[in-house]
């Protein structure tokens, strides 16, 4: 399949809806704060196996609410914050771009714990990180138990990905690229 101007304004076309459709506007840090509140209380309070990550991260990136739509091209969009010691340090948002069978739209949020102060640093640094290889995924089960245990316990990051609604199959955050914002 050729990438034409067709399905080139398609793809653009479902990665501005991500954006627009997040949700988050543009109230500021205090609106991303509000939200990444909200959601590092509901890790806690429905996976209790966040808390000692959170104590043993040395910095939690919080996105509260990625939008995610696509139509064999799509893109995901959303805004959080890095946190160190539960405090806001930095904002970031997160953008990805998909190619494949896919087709429908979805919401999830989902954290980084940053284990290692090398991975923090090394995310900090960056002028855009990109999920990949170094992260490793824990999938809260519907018991409430967080999969973070033997294998990813050594990982500098590991991302939990909760709360999906929506039609479309999986969420990945391979591919997808932070930037450090000004709300």
């Amino acid at each position: 399949m050729t990438l034409d101007r067709r399905h080139f304004m398609v793809a653009a076309g479902a990665l501005a809806l991500a954006g627009c459709a997040n949700g988050v506007g543009g109230g500021g840090g205090a609106r991303i704060d509000a939200r990444v509140d909200a959601t590092r209380d509901y890790l806690m309070a429905n996976y209790p196996g966040t808390r000692d990550l959170m104590q043993k991260a040395s910095g939690v990136l919080y996105m509260p609410l990625m939008t995610e739509a696509g139509f064999g091209f799509g893109g995901a969009y959303g805004r959080g914050a890095l946190r160190i010691d539960d405090v806001t340090v930095d904002y970031y948002s997160a953008a990805s771009a998909s190619f494949g069978f896919q087709i429908g739209a979805q919401q999830y949020a989902h954290a980084l714990f940053f284990m290692t102060p090398e991975a923090l640093a090394g995310f900090r640094a960056s002028p855009g990180f990109a999920a990949g290889a170094d992260v490793r995924y824990a999938v809260p089960s519907g018991g409430g138990a967080l999969g973070a245990e033997t294998t990813t316990a050594l990982a500098p990051v590991i991302a939990i990905v909760f709360g999906q609604s929506g039609l479309i199959a999986g969420a990945t955050l391979e591919g997808t690229k932070y930037t450090r914002i000004i709300p």
